[in-house]
């Protein structure tokens, strides 16, 4: 019961953000040491996150990506800017350069991003909300990596989910926008860092080698497991079958996660790939989905590691709920 309140508060009357009144900020780094995590936990920010995770968790329940749904001029609009983001890796390519991980190339992405982010994220939202770009964006820059250690986790990740989350705060997306935010907008935000990733050989952040369920994402599994939960022909023990995930992988999100480490590991997915190996002895989905919401709670949203570089501003604020 509690979660399926909390599911609503981000999408509710109460949480909303009067654009035209409201008084915007620059986000910072508000939990510096680990003794601030309890400040995080009890957070507005927390709050409305952990909210919003759920609430498109259960919007997307049992429905593929390819499934019709409502498409805004803002998701139009933000599928053209993660294209553009796409496009500046053409125009980027890796340098030549004598250590394998960490292509400095990255880094110029990244400063391309963080001069325009403000007026594209501007340009994609309707003259209304515009003002609340200059908060927005920097969840945004966040989201592609780190540009100093030149590697990506699941922190950068939460960075992305932060910057829906906010369209939604502030009124620009509605709750009719939920399933296009996920299977849409996330979806193309994800493909677009995979191409980051393999481009400029990104490092994982703070990976847990065979232990975490992937080196890079996380909610892609959570999430598409929602899609997945009362599928008739697909059950977990199915998804380590080459011909279920090369054949749905365009259709499920977790499959096409699947598909993609198979892509880029070698050796017997058991071993390469040993958490999401046990989750596939896991007998429902929605055993399945349940357990990634706690364990992302326990590995992301509790790791000093991953708070220590979040972003608090107006919007997303580090005030208690």
């Amino acid at each position: 019961m509690a979660e399926a309140e909390t599911s609503n508060a981000v999408l509710s009357a109460p949480g909303m953000i009067d654009v035209a009144t409201h008084e915007f900020t620059t986000p910072v780094r508000e939990v510096l040491k680990p003794e601030q995590m309890p400040a995080w936990e009890s957070s507005q920010a927390y709050r409305d996150l952990v909210g919003f995770i759920i609430a498109m968790n259960e919007a997307v329940k049992n429905k593929s990506l390819n499934d019709e749904c409502h498409i805004s001029q803002l998701t139009t609009n933000l599928l053209d800017m993660l294209n553009t983001i796409s496009s500046w890796i053409d125009e980027i390519p890796p340098v030549d350069q004598p250590q394998r991980f960490g292509n400095k190339a990255f880094k110029d992405v990244y400063s391309r991003l963080q001069e325009k982010g403000e007026s594209i994220v501007k340009a994609a939202l309707d003259e209304q909300y515009q003002r609340a770009a200059p908060e927005i964006y920097m969840y945004l820059v966040e989201s592609i990596g780190n540009s100093t250690r030149i590697d990506y986790g699941s922190g950068h990740e939460l960075s992305f989910i932060a910057f829906l989350c906010c369209l939604f705060k502030i009124g620009a997306y509605t709750q009719e926008d939920s399933v296009a935010a996920v299977n849409k907008v996330f979806q193309r935000y994800i493909e677009v860092m995979r191409k980051m990733q393999q481009t400029y050989n990104m490092e994982p952040a703070g990976s847990h080698g065979v232990w975490s369920l992937d080196d890079y994402q996380f909610v892609p599994f959570l999430w598409g497991s929602s899609q997945l939960l009362d599928h008739k022909r697909i059950h977990p023990k199915s998804f380590p079958k080459p011909e279920v995930y090369e054949y749905f992988a365009k259709d499920y999100m977790f499959l096409g996660c699947v598909k993609f480490i198979n892509q880029v590991k070698t050796g017997p997915f058991a071993e390469h790939s040993n958490q999401l190996w046990n989750i596939s002895g896991v007998p429902h989905w929605h055993k399945v989905n349940s357990g990634l919401v706690k364990m992302y709670k326990a590995e992301v949203l509790a790791k000093f590691p991953v708070v220590q570089h979040f972003l608090f501003g107006s919007i997303l604020s580090i005030k208690p709920a």
